[in-house]
């Protein structure tokens, strides 16, 4: 949330600053209260923690928090014209790089994880491994690293050690020190989603054909895979639209201040928060094994079902 100070601040009311400022902490409390709850429900079960896509699910839950804290962080540090030291800032902005990628990344695991399942589901325990898992892991990292080490090395490399000392007001836009890294950044964005889209519309349109000629409860497992596979689409969606949010704001930004500044509200509520509490829906909440253990928990050990099963 690289917002300009200036243009915030020159033609918003303070109130309206203040509602603003307290509508994005409720939803990043709430979405984070979520998350952990989900990540302490994955943690009480051996199952959970033994089965990949379970796995992969903790890995997003993992990931769109840190990335919702570091979000939150550096958006109060804009509204409210803070200042912190440059290394500081390359650290928060190196993270929050790193799991910008992750989820998306992670989301296109999850859904080949589904292809594997239910149309290949005689190599699920062989592909589908606890140590695979971690293999995937590892990969998933690396892959979501690629972006912000191609465009801070280049910033590191010509950077005077003085300013790793300085004060100055936080945002990605500090580290691009040629236009042209902007265009390599968003290519590599791109082509990222172009790969992870075809991946899941490849997914999506095996599972149907699967999910057609099944019966029973294969088809019933089938179809709901394929609601999941379709959510993971739209979240997917949501996230690729992030990308293209600096181009609409650009051309914005030199026809009105306030819209500009209405623009970027909404598309960090609607862009960058959404897409984060999306995983706790599909899975949290679709998944019938965390349903019940969330409701054992949260209810305090008074629903018994999952405890006992």
């Amino acid at each position: 949330m690289a917002a300009n100070i200036s243009l915030i601040s020159s033609g918003t009311s303070p109130y309206t600053v203040i509602y603003q400022v307290i509508l994005v902490q409720v939803l990043v409390s709430v979405f984070l209260c979520i998350n952990l709850l989900l990540i302490s429900t994955f943690s009480k079960q051996e199952f959970f923690y033994t089965t990949t896509r379970y796995i992969l699910f903790a890995v997003t839950l993992f990931s769109d928090s840190l990335f919702l804290i570091i979000t939150d962080i550096m958006y109060i540090l804009i509204y409210f014209r803070f200042t912190v030291q440059m290394w500081l800032c390359l650290i928060m902005c190196i993270f929050l790089s790193l799991y910008t990628f992750a989820t998306p990344v992670t989301l296109t695991a999850m859904t080949l994880e589904r292809y594997v399942a239910i149309c290949r589901p005689l190599h699920h325990a062989e592909l589908c491994s606890t140590r695979k898992a971690v293999h995937c892991i590892l990969i998933i990292h690396c892959i979501s690293s690629v972006p912000f080490i191609v465009i801070f090395s280049i910033f590191i490399d010509s950077a005077a050690h003085s300013f790793y000392t300085d004060n100055n007001k936080c945002n990605m836009d500090i580290f691009i020190v040629h236009k042209w890294q902007s265009h390599l950044w968003y290519a590599i964005s791109q082509f990222y989603f172009l790969i992870m889209c075809i991946a899941i519309v490849c997914s999506y349109i095996k599972i149907m054909k699967v999910a057609k000629c099944a019966s029973g409860e294969n088809k019933k497992s089938s179809w709901k895979g394929l609601r999941t596979v379709a959510l993971h689409a739209l979240q997917l969606l949501l996230c690729l639209i992030q990308l293209w949010c600096p181009f609409i704001e650009a051309v914005i930004s030199q026809i009105n201040v306030m819209m500009y500044v209405n623009i970027r509200y909404f598309n960090y509520i609607t862009f960058i928060l959404a897409p984060r509490c999306l995983s706790p829906l599909i899975y949290g909440l679709r998944d019938d094994r965390f349903s019940r253990g969330l409701k054992h928990y949260f209810l305090c050990g008074l629903y018994k079902t999952w405890s006992e099963e």
